[in-house]
């Protein structure tokens, strides 16, 4: 409790500047998604294509994120978990590897100047709209889980506009800037050869 009022407190301070990740009044629709997204799982139904996808991934980290995760296995790992959390949101898994790109470079701790955490840089009142005690923003999988289904939510609602979406998941509607920073990095880095 005490931890939460703090990054409450921090994010307050920092929401001044410009925003990284959804803001504002959570919509009705999408704190249902991310409560839903808790009760969810999902993965790879081949192996075949799970040992291709995560051998080529976790060279790709290699060279594109080198310093934020030097350990294969610790890659390796953090692959598995974006793929089963992208795949349980029906998101591309290269896309939200791009966006962890643009977002945080990789980095767990990352916080943003507005004030949001970790790999893909989630505002903390989302903790307070559908949190469960003990989550935690800096966590892999809660920031995945609840990264992947707000970006879901802005695919469907902008018709899977990827430029719409990306700007709307990063408050920057209206601002090409952003989403082309991440089709970039979807292009030239994550989407498989």
């Amino acid at each position: 409790m005490r931890l939460r009022v703090m990054l409450g407190a921090l994010a307050c301070l920092l929401a001044a500047s410009a925003a990284a990740g959804p803001t504002g009044e959570p919509e009705p629709e999408l704190r249902a998604r991310l409560a839903q997204a808790f009760h969810d799982a999902d993965g790879f139904e081949d192996p075949y294509i799970a040992q291709v996808w995560f051998a080529d991934m976790t060279e790709r980290m290699s060279r594109f994120a080198p310093r934020a995760m030097p350990d294969r296995r610790q890659r390796l790992d953090f692959l598995r978990l974006v793929h089963a959390e992208a795949t349980r949101a029906k998101v591309s898994p290269e896309l939200v590897l791009a966006v962890i790109n643009a977002e945080s470079g990789f980095d767990r701790l990352a916080i943003s100047r507005a004030g949001a955490f970790g790999y893909m840089q989630i505002m903390p009142f989302w903790l307070e709209e559908i949190g469960q005690t003990g989550d935690n923003l800096f966590q892999a999988r809660t920031n995945l889980r609840m990264g992947c289904t707000i970006l879901r939510y802005y695919l469907d609602r902008e018709h899977d506009s990827y430029v719409r979406a990306l700007a709307r998941y990063n408050g920057s509607s209206g601002r090409p800037g952003y989403p082309y920073l991440v089709l970039r990095l979807l292009n030239r880095r994550w989407f498989p050869a």
